[in-house]
C-alpha cells in the first residue's frame, strides 16, 4: 500500500452494534441507527446480540424541527 492510499484510509472507532443471533445470517446494524431499544434482524427478523466492531465515524444529521403552530 502505498503513502496515498494510507492517508486517505477513515479513522476506524469501536461502534455499537446490533448483530443477528443466526449464524448463517450476517445482518448488523449500528446502534444509533436502530429502530428500537432491542432491535430484531433487518433481514431475517430474528433476534440480535449487542456487539461492537470498528467502523469509521458516521456524521450525525440533525432532525428537523417541527414548526410551531400559530
Amino acid at each position: 500500500m502505498d503513502v496515498q492510499q494510507e492517508e486517505n484510509k477513515p479513522e476506524l472507532k469501536p461502534t455499537v452494534i446490533w448483530k443477528c443471533k443466526n449464524a448463517d445470517c450476517k445482518a448488523w446494524v449500528r446502534e444509533e441507527f436502530a429502530a428500537a431499544e432491542y432491535p430484531e434482524c433487518p433481514i431475517c427478523k430474528g433476534p440480535t446480540i449487542r456487539s461492537y466492531k470498528h467502523l469509521p465515524a458516521v456524521a450525525k444529521a440533525k432532525k428537523a424541527r417541527k414548526k410551531a403552530a400559530k
